[in-house]
């Protein structure tokens, strides 16, 4: 195509390279969501990447960055192209350029055509609307479209416009728990950039506390994870894509919270909280919904996601369910690759299915029985 250039990027130095530019995509991409931003991807990679992996895809229009796909070579369980980012990132997706996504999707497709000839093209995670869906519906060659993840959102509106959509009681009860923490007088503030190392060891010293006992995922106390969060999180913070508010009480923080943004969400990504909160009868998800409704009312996003996960605190708030989509792209030679991926997938799903209904029997044996009634 006239005036386009295409690019794969294969060195870490030149991934450093491409952050201006990636930013000027990122902010030109209504899809975008803050796991594409260079920061969480170039940190990301730091912290998880292997040497040899990088495959960025890149779609230049006179000299200006208008498409990419951030994507690793994996070998298992089989050869593919999957998203950087990893299981720590709640949505991937490739960037195009809104004024001109049309020829970029093109574009990045061809270029990963080239690139499918011995790997299966793989992204999943993919938020319903993202720019994924471009290259799928443009993919001249065997493809499938599976679901993926489930993810909760609300509107991004103040918490009046919230406890609206709650039956009247529901309100009433979340609108006591407000002013039960209004009145022990807890604050809450912002973490400057510069100060974000240090809030986000306190963060996960806090999530470590708050799941003590409990199950934590172990990832979040490895500390590759910190460093990752730390470098990502400095640089967001900065841009304007992150927001750290620590909650203080009696000039103690006793809860953080990670607040990542981009031009059509904020997420609430990771939060801490003392378990003394709980010992005081205080809601700390109602608490932390707050300030995050506070910070997208009026800001023209679409959606406060409450990411993946379906944890019985976020149903209370009558979020709406998105599934988000896994896109398989194969060409004739690795056509077997798709189809093992379509099997691997539907065989997960059983599996995933008959474990929650085991779990369903287990726990219904181990309720009591109801007493027997008293004859009259």
């Amino acid at each position: 195509m006239s005036g386009l250039r295409v690019e794969v990027c294969t060195e870490e130095l030149r991934f450093a390279d491409l952050a201006p530019s990636w930013l000027r995509l990122h902010r030109r991409c209504a899809t975008a969501t803050p796991f594409q931003s260079h920061a969480w991807l170039h940190s990301w990679w730091l912290s998880y990447g292997i040497r040899g992996r990088l495959r960025v895809h890149l779609v230049y229009r006179d000299g200006e960055l208008i498409a990419a796909a951030p994507l690793m070579r994996v070998l298992r369980p089989l050869p593919a192209l999957v998203p950087l980012g990893g299981p720590i990132s709640d949505f991937t997706d490739v960037l195009l350029d809104d004024e001109h996504a049309e020829e970029a999707a093109d574009a990045l497709t061809g270029a990963l055509m080239g690139s499918a000839r011995g790997a299966l093209i793989d992204l999943g995670e993919v938020r319903p609307g993202g720019g994924a869906e471009r290259l799928h519906a443009a993919w001249p060659r065997p493809k499938r479209r599976l679901t993926d993840s489930g993810c909760l959102e609300l509107p991004a509106a103040g918490m009046d416009a919230l406890l609206a959509r709650l039956p009247t009681s529901s309100a009433q009860r979340a609108r006591a728990k407000l002013r039960k923490i209004d009145a022990l007088g807890i604050e809450q503030r912002e973490v400057p950039p510069d100060d974000v190392p240090g809030a986000m060891r306190t963060l996960l010293e806090l999530h470590g506390l708050q799941w003590q006992g409990r199950g934590v995922t172990r990832e979040h106390m490895r500390p590759r994870f910190e460093e990752h969060l730390a470098r990502a999180v400095g640089e967001m913070t900065r841009q304007g894509d992150a927001v750290v508010t620590e909650f203080r009480l009696d000039g103690e923080v006793v809860a953080a919270d990670l607040t990542l943004l981009s031009p059509a969400l904020a997420g609430g990504y990771l939060y801490g909280a003392h378990p003394g909160l709980r010992g005081r009868k205080i809601d700390v998800a109602t608490m932390l919904l707050r300030a995050g409704a506070q910070r997208v009312d009026g800001s023209g996003r679409a959606a406060l996601s409450m990411l993946r996960g379906n944890e019985p605190y976020k149903q209370h708030w009558r979020p709406e369910a998105r599934v988000n989509q896994r896109f398989l792209l194969a060409r004739r030679r690795t056509l077997p690759l798709l189809w093992a991926s379509v099997l691997h997938a539907r065989l997960r799903r059983v599996a995933a299915a008959a474990l929650r209904d085991l779990r369903r029997r287990r726990d219904a044996r181990s309720r009591p029985a109801a007493p027997p009634s008293r004859p009259a």
